[in-house]
């Protein structure tokens, strides 16, 4: 876990970018109806709108709120890695709609259809986002900073 305000900051400007890459890489991709090398690079276009997004979003409203969800399910007593898995999950459960929201405006020109095209993109984009989270981004993430807790250490 984090320790101080600066490590959190971090912590979730480097979550947030992880997180908003493989989610542009993945609605380009159903875009195009494949994935290519080239959408790697067609990401970053993207980066710079939708990445300062998430990270405000996580940082001043989704990090309190999530936590508060949490521990509606588990308890602080409850082995550190559940306490993770639940935080981890409601976080996605209320980004990926938020994200969704605001990639549908930006990027789809949904006109009278924006509550359609909402529901679809965050139908399809939350199954990989809590997969994605739970499985890659999270544990790769967390065991990056745990990199520089063990040389503080040391």
């Amino acid at each position: 876990m984090q320790k101080s305000k600066l490590q959190n900051i971090l912590f979730t400007i480097v979550m947030a970018f992880v997180m908003v890459y493989a989610m542009v890489c993945y609605n380009i991709a159903l875009d195009k109806g494949q994935m290519s090398n080239q959408i790697f690079l067609i990401a970053f276009h993207e980066m710079p709108i939708m990445w300062p997004i998430a990270c405000i979003l996580e940082y001043f409203v989704i990090e309190k709120l999530a936590a508060k969800l949490a521990f509606r399910i588990v308890t602080p007593q409850e082995r550190p890695v559940f306490i993770t898995l639940a935080i981890s999950t409601m976080i996605v459960c209320l980004m990926c709609p938020i994200m969704s929201f605001i990639a549908t405006l930006l990027f789809m020109n949904p006109g009278k259809e924006i509550i359609a095209l909402w529901l679809q993109k965050t139908t399809m984009n939350f199954p990989m986002a809590l997969c994605w989270q739970i499985f890659f981004a999270g544990p790769g993430v967390r065991n990056f900073f745990r990199l520089f807790e063990g040389k503080k250490q040391a």
